[in-house]
């Protein structure tokens, strides 16, 4: 059995699995609708036949532009281009940045001290400020830094063109250097650092509980970010259309000057072959990625605190249990989230009077101790008469058509649906307005599932058919184009509804699919992760790699979506869970229990030691989102962040930094009571015992089952939670002879406002630490403004 058996094999259990969940009439739906889906692309999508293959052939003349300019070839043409804030766009055969669903600006300002001049051996060069692009003669481009260090070597791109017309499949070949490393490409739980092997570009459902072996996911971007020592570059392939990735790590010749590049292949189906790169630091990188595709949506500040779900409540009496139980124990809780079985017969924008008989007074009993409920919102639409949101769909032409004009239909939990083109303008403006029914019912927040999109099938892939007609913004075309972008756009539309709707507060979603740019409209969380020590390790993994493609908020379902946890393996994914952006346990139907006290005494003292970590953490972590959105950088940070040169922290995958100020060391592995950590330069305290330690360097530390090492770096300075419910500063002393610092930013609330960022520095002064609140005075100095603090780390 080769590779491609075993796959399918494996998704035929799923498949058999699925329908136990879904039922038997379900699962006959699924085979009709796989054969439609089948016989739908037969019938609008051409045999591809004969092609043409092409590349650019030799260099015949340049026309200078803004920030760089044209180069021709014989065969096609290269327009290439820097922008002010320094990053580098080159599109093929008359590609440019725009029309774009990644791009916040669909026409960035080009560098006007950027400028095309020739370059040896009869190549072009565009030279600027931060970059230096070279292009050689036969259409190979070369990214470089200022002082000309190569980072990025693209070869010369081929073309296969039928001959009877249609979209061209194209291959794009680079070059890195041999010790660069690779992360991104959306949400792969074999990362975050990725090794050699192929992934594909395509938004998939998995069909079941996912490990690091599977791939893809629901979330994938050509989005790559290589670190090296020449320094660090963001690549990222502006197409949505199917692909994959094949990447090779390089090897050095210990030496013997005889290093092997390391490379990446980008093979697409179809649409414009244009790039875009940005080169720097990872914090300059992150930062002009975001000004590029938007900036994180900060969530409310609730929205930062303990989430309970559960596929399966079953009742609003049930619901009532569960929060009384975290009441009753004096555990934290801020959010309830209902899943599909809170539904009408699972559809959407509908409620089960019989199990929710008052769902908003519900809400306003659960709001009255802090706690908001959250509802699930699936895109696809029951195709039936009498609906109500299928017949106003049907008033304003909502749904995806075939070629020949007829609604697309698939097979999802209401049964036989429709889709809505959320490609269109107007389809968007339509959906977000259904939302007021799910604002009227008291839900605070929304979280988006089954958008990849996803269509039951017995067979085949589990989606809408490729010949499937989209409006893509008025330009028309198929689902080729549209299948990765429709999470995102479904995004899009909730988060314009729900802004129109409560213009005056935050709104809070977070969607299971999506593309670049998607942070503008909130974050998103693992899937269904496999329960089981893999799969605690994939959600991390998740949660890094999305942060570093420009998507800090997001967290997995604690304890795994299916099965049943061990005490032990739900406990440390708990408390690994209480250092994420998107803290949220939840299970599957079908799954073992998820609150704290079912697992025992000794876990339930455990979780309420995390929870309260938590709770105190909320000044943190609402000031780490709103650098985020300032900035781009991630909550979650791996630990060679501020120092990418130092190889051993680029192989470092098991700890990670959250901020500037911390390093958590979670326990992934079973009956682990002690873990190595790799410590990155500078002094590290232990948050727990106050014991120093120096980096950079590798320290074996206690990991008891009480807690996960977590070390704050010597000299930060960080909001917490006070005894009185406000904000204090924490210090970790400096060490002697150096200085420290840190940033608050206060939330106001779950508004609009934009607080200020203070910023705060730490010293030693006459045997003491003394912390200063950073301000200019008339004279434009910083002078020093008391702040209340808890100086940490003085007996080290």
């Amino acid at each position: 059995m080769d590779g491609r058996d075993l796959v399918r094999s494996v998704k035929v259990v799923k498949a058999v699995k699925a329908i136990g969940v879904i039922g038997a009439a379900q699962g006959l739906r699924t085979v009709r609708s796989a054969w439609r889906r089948r016989r739908a692309d037969s019938a609008g999508l051409p045999a591809r036949g004969a092609e043409r293959a092409r590349v650019p052939g030799p260099v015949t003349g340049v026309e200078p532009g803004p920030g760089g300019g044209v180069v021709r070839f014989a065969q096609s043409e290269l327009r290439v281009s820097v922008t002010g804030g320094g990053a580098v766009f080159w599109g093929w055969d008359g590609a440019g940045p725009a029309p774009s669903y990644a791009l916040v600006d669909q026409s960035p300002e080009p560098d006007p001290r950027a400028e095309l001049e020739p370059d040896k051996d009869g190549g072009w060069r565009v030279v600027s400020e931060r970059v230096m692009v070279v292009i050689s003669r036969h259409g190979a481009v070369e990214v470089c830094t200022p002082g000309g260090v190569m980072l990025r070597r693209e070869l010369p791109p081929r073309w296969w063109e039928p001959v009877g017309g249609g979209p061209a499949r194209w291959v794009q070949r680079s070059e890195v250097a041999s010790d660069a490393r690779f992360f991104g490409l959306g949400g792969r739980a074999r990362g975050p650092r990725l090794r050699d092997g192929e992934y594909r570009l395509w938004n998939t459902d998995p069909g079941g509980s996912f490990e690091p072996g599977d791939d893809p996911l629901y979330i994938t971007m050509p989005v790559q970010l290589v670190v090296a020592d020449a320094g660090t570059h963001l690549v990222f392939h502006d197409n949505t259309w199917d692909g994959t990735v094949t990447l090779r790590e390089g090897e050095e010749g210990a030496g013997s000057g005889h290093d092997r590049a390391g490379g990446s292949e980008l093979r697409m189906d179809g649409g414009p072959l244009r790039c875009w790169v940005v080169v720097g630091t990872p914090p300059r990188v992150l930062q002009a990625w975001t000004a590029l595709t938007g900036a994180p949506a900060v969530p409310p500040a609730w929205a930062l605190g303990h989430h309970h779900a559960r596929w399966g409540f079953g009742s609003e009496k049930e619901v009532r249990r569960i929060v009384a139980g975290y009441k009753e124990r004096e555990l934290p809780l801020d959010a309830v989230h209902l899943d599909i079985d809170h539904y009408d017969d699972h559809q959407v924008f509908t409620v089960d009077r019989q199990a929710y008989p008052a769902l908003p007074r519900l809400a306003a009993d659960l709001g009255e101790d802090g706690v908001r409920l959250v509802s699930i919102v699936d895109p696809a639409v029951k195709g039936e008469q009498g609906n109500a949101v299928y017949d106003s769909g049907r008033a304003v032409d909502a749904f995806v058509r075939d070629a020949r004009g007829r609604q697309v239909r698939g097979v999802v939990w209401p049964g036989e649906s429709v889709y809505p083109d959320f490609t269109a303008a107007k389809v968007r403006t339509w959906w977000g307005g259904l939302y007021e029914e799910r604002l009227g019912q008291g839900f605070a927040g929304f979280w988006h599932d089954m958008n990849e999109p996803v269509s039951f099938a017995a067979f085949g892939e589990p989606t809408l058919p490729r010949s499937a007609r989209h409006d893509l913004e008025g330009r028309g075309g198929d689902h080729r184009e549209a299948h990765n972008v429709y999470g995102l756009c479904m995004a899009r539309a909730g988060y314009e509804g729900v802004r129109r709707l409560r213009p005056d507060e935050r709104p809070f979603q977070f969607s299971r699919s999506g593309w670049a740019g998607m942070q503008r409209y909130g974050g998103t969380w693992s899937g269904d992760v496999a329960t089981g020590w893999p799969g605690l390790r994939a959600s991390l993994a998740l949660v890094m790699g999305l942060g570093l493609c420009g998507v800090p908020y997001s967290g997995p379902d604690v304890g795994g979506f299916d099965g049943s946890p061990s005490p032990e393996l739900y406990l440390r994914w708990f408390q690994l869970g209480a250092y994420l952006p998107l803290f949220r346990t939840h299970a599957s139907l079908r799954a073992g229990r998820r609150e704290p006290w079912e697992f025992g005494p000794e876990v339930l003292e455990h979780a309420r030691v995390a929870l309260d970590e938590r709770r105190r953490l909320g000044p943190y972590l609402m000031t780490l989102a709103h650098l985020a959105h300032r900035t781009g950088a991630p909550y979650v940070r791996p630990l060679w962040w501020c120092a990418p040169e130092d190889r051993a922290l680029r192989d470092c995958e098991d700890a990670f930094l959250l901020g500037d100020a911390l390093l958590v060391a979670p326990v992934l592995e079973r009956g682990s009571d002690r873990r190595a950590v790799r410590l990155p330069r500078g002094r590290w305290y232990d948050t727990v015992t106050g014991q120093a330690y120096e980096g950079p360097g590798q320290v074996l530390l206690d990991a008891p089952l009480s807690r996960i090492p977590v070390l704050a770096r010597a000299g930060a300075v960080l909001p917490v939670r006070g005894a009185d419910g406000g904000v204090e500063l924490e210090v970790w002393a400096p060490a002697r002879g150096r200085t420290g610092s840190g940033l608050v930013v206060r939330d106001g609330g779950d508004g609009w406002e934009v607080p200020p960022v203070e910023r705060y520095t730490s010293r030693w002064h006459e045997g003491r630490v003394v912390v200063e609140r950073d301000q200019e005075g008339a004279e434009g100095v910083a002078v020093g403004v008391e702040v209340p603090v808890a100086v940490r780390g003085l007996g080290a």
